[in-house]
């Protein structure tokens, strides 16, 4: 009797051993879904702060985040209320399953589930169906598999990707991110509790749609919280009172086209960290939109903040208005390629004063001057006879600059912009003379990054704005003290009406035909650089860098620090003199007035060129004139259409198409004409 009871134990033991095998070998070879999720490609500043992201390619909002990336009171909460037992079993709970079938038998309904956090992940990686039986046993098996392969904290981590929380939203970061505008490091006992309850039912607990269903989903969650001992009595019923929010708010789009750089330079998912500032960005993108209230609907800005003492960008806006389809927002104006105007002429004086042919306080006459068929006039058309080059400089005058540039030669300023680390662009074959008043195409990039170097010494330090890049600096552009008498000049500037006080160096720039407005301006630790125009190229009428960028660029300057940085004081190099006190060399640049038989320029018409076909878009031909006698009378075919001009510039009304005559007479009688055709 004995034998044979040892001999049934004996084969009951091997039937439950083999059983535990072939069930060990059943879950160790259940299909194992792939466990790296695409994540949405994030941008983040300096601080971790999130400026823009990016959707799956499936649309849905699904980031990256660990348990230590998140609240340790949501984890807590979440544990308590799905699955407390969590950390004590293998994947599946028996105790809740014998639980939830009891209360079912007894209630005739569904009372309560049995899933474990590890069931509920194991259903979101495979993302099956889940209501037939068969598929409840194929989620166990997994569950089973995923305990034995991962740690605890990986299944809590694969949740807190993949848990639905409405619409597109998946994942605890994002859903913070889309319900409570912050990341989920920290949550309010009634935030977190809201997070736990949507995964169960995202669509019918969505606040934003089922608000009462939401509140009550909620407050479950916090009495499970104060059952748990999570929390007390007054903080639950402080949470109760926490309203929930009404709508998911839209992601952030800080820095939209520098993102996209980031993104498609890197052409990989995952986080991009720049040297940003988000609160700055913020501010500036304010900025410049309020800027654009009551302009053109087709003008944009673009604006860049950065340090140049180490190259790091902190502000960059492409657009005033990135979603503005008429402002063609999408197009980058941080890296177009643009006429710097006026805005290269202080490089000009510094190549010229670092080779000591010049001084800021060298003597040159402003005159008429031709170079072979090239014929530089002043932006008014008057000329100022014999000042010094720091006057020329402060009036933003052509022919002086164009005067030094001869003598400097135009490979030497197209090296220096190089070297800097601008990528100028020539229309074709060598640069001219014109260069020096916006004859080639830069970016504001490009100008930020030049102008860094003449705040910094003359050394350039190339921009960067990806956090870890190198920031060592590049080669010298001028000398240190060529640095500072540019920057003395044009610290001097006269400012807009308005304008802080304190060490800011600027200059300002107007492309031909008032495409480009410009301003660029430095204190002893950052730049700034704004411009302003059409993306298309379409001239702006009105537009001067003075008037429309000059503003924006002291806006911004009192945005970024309560006062400008102050410039150190001059190099012990440094010639401090009146021109007479100059070594005679240095008195006077080229020839003096008494060599000069000056007359009076004829009445011209600079713009638009006789025989030009223009296209008439209905916004009128601009129209400039050069020398003669104000006033002027402006005549299209014979009819007057501006019978006293006393300026230069106008806007012709929109004339008919075919060919019409232009003629202009000035207040001594003198008559110019040509002929332009209208397309």
């Amino acid at each position: 009797m004995r034998r044979s009871a040892l001999i049934i134990l004996v084969c009951a033991l091997w039937s439950l051993a083999m059983a535990r095998d072939g069930f060990d070998a059943w879950v160790d070879r259940a299909p194992m879904p792939d466990l790296r999720a695409e994540l949405s490609v994030e941008v983040r500043d300096r601080h971790g702060e999130l400026l823009r992201a990016y959707t799956v390619d499936d649309g849905r909002w699904r980031m990256g985040a660990r348990v230590e990336d998140v609240d340790p009171a949501y984890i807590d909460l979440l544990i308590a209320y799905e699955d407390r037992r969590f950390y004590s079993h293998h994947g599946v709970d028996p105790r809740a399953m014998l639980r939830a079938a009891w209360q079912s038998l007894r209630a005739g309904r569904v009372v309560s589930g049995a899933s474990t956090l590890t069931m509920q992940t194991a259903r979101l990686i495979e993302d099956g169906p889940t209501g037939e039986w068969g598929g409840k046993i194929r989620q166990m098996r997994l569950a089973l598999a995923l305990e034995r392969r991962l740690s605890k904290r990986d299944i809590l981590n694969l949740y807190l990707i993949h848990a639905p929380f409405g619409g597109n939203v998946e994942g605890i970061r994002a859903a913070s991110l889309m319900w409570f505008a912050k990341p989920p490091a920290r949550l309010t006992p009634a935030e977190a509790a809201l997070l736990v309850a949507l995964p169960q039912s995202p669509e019918t607990r969505r606040p934003d749609r089922h608000l009462a269903t939401a509140i009550a989903a909620r407050d479950r969650v916090l009495a499970r919280g104060e059952m748990a001992g999570l929390f007390d009595a007054d903080t639950t019923a402080a949470a109760r009172r926490e309203g929930v929010p009404r709508a998911m708010t839209d992601m952030p789009i800080l820095a939209p086209h520098l993102s996209d750089m980031a993104r498609v330079d890197q052409n990989m998912n995952g986080v991009h960290t720049l040297t940003i500032e988000a609160t700055l960005q913020a501010r500036l993108q304010t900025l410049l939109a309020e800027a654009m209230l009551g302009q053109d609907p087709h003008v944009s800005a673009a604006l860049v903040v950065a340090d140049h003492q180490t190259g790091q960008v902190l502000a960059a806006i492409g657009a005033a208005d990135f979603t503005d389809v008429d402002r063609r927002g999408f197009v980058n104006m941080l890296t177009a390629s643009r006429s710097p105007g006026s805005t290269l002429k202080p490089f000009v004086y510094g190549l010229a004063f670092d080779d000591g042919l010049a001084h800021p306080e060298t003597r040159i006459v402003d005159r008429p001057v031709r170079f072979d068929t090239y014929a530089p006039q002043n932006f008014d058309g008057e000329f100022r006879g014999d000042i010094t080059l720091r006057r020329a400089l402060h009036l933003s005058l052509n022919t002086p600059v164009v005067q030094v540039l001869d003598r400097l030669g135009t490979a030497r300023l197209m090296q220096v912009l190089r070297d800097s680390g601008a990528r100028p662009e020539l229309s074709g074959g060598q640069p001219g003379l014109a260069i020096a008043l916006g004859g080639l195409g830069v970016s504001l990039m490009d100008l930020v990054q030049a102008y860094g170097a003449l705040g910094n010494g003359g050394v350039a330090r190339p921009l960067v704005w990806r956090m870890g890049e190198g920031t060592e600096a590049g080669p010298r552009l001028i000398g240190e003290t060529a640095a500072w008498y540019v920057t003395d000049i044009l610290r001097e500037t006269p400012r807009p009406v308005n304008a802080p006080t304190g060490d800011i160096a600027y200059k300002t720039g107007t492309s031909y035909g008032h495409r480009d407005a410009w301003a660029i301006g430095y204190d002893a630790r950052h730049v700034i650089g704004v411009w302003i125009g059409r993306p298309d190229g379409t001239p702006v009428p009105g537009a001067f860098g003075a008037e429309a960028a000059a503003p924006i660029l002291f806006q911004a300057f009192g945005i970024l620090k309560p006062a400008p940085d102050r410039f150190a004081a001059p190099p012990e190099q440094a010639l401090i003199v009146s021109t007479g006190e100059l070594p005679p060399p240095l008195r006077r640049f080229g020839v003096a007035p008494s060599d000069l038989n000056p007359t009076r320029a004829g009445l011209s018409i600079a713009f638009p060129p006789d025989g030009a076909r223009l296209r008439s878009d209905g916004g009128g031909v601009p129209l400039r004139l050069m020398d003669g006698v104000p006033p002027f009378a402006v005549l299209v075919n014979g009819v007057p259409v501006a019978p006293v001009l006393r300026g230069r510039d106008m806007m012709l009304p929109d004339m008919r198409r075919g060919f019409s005559d232009l003629s202009v007479i000035d207040a001594d009688g003198t008559a110019v004409q040509i002929t332009v055709e209208v397309e």
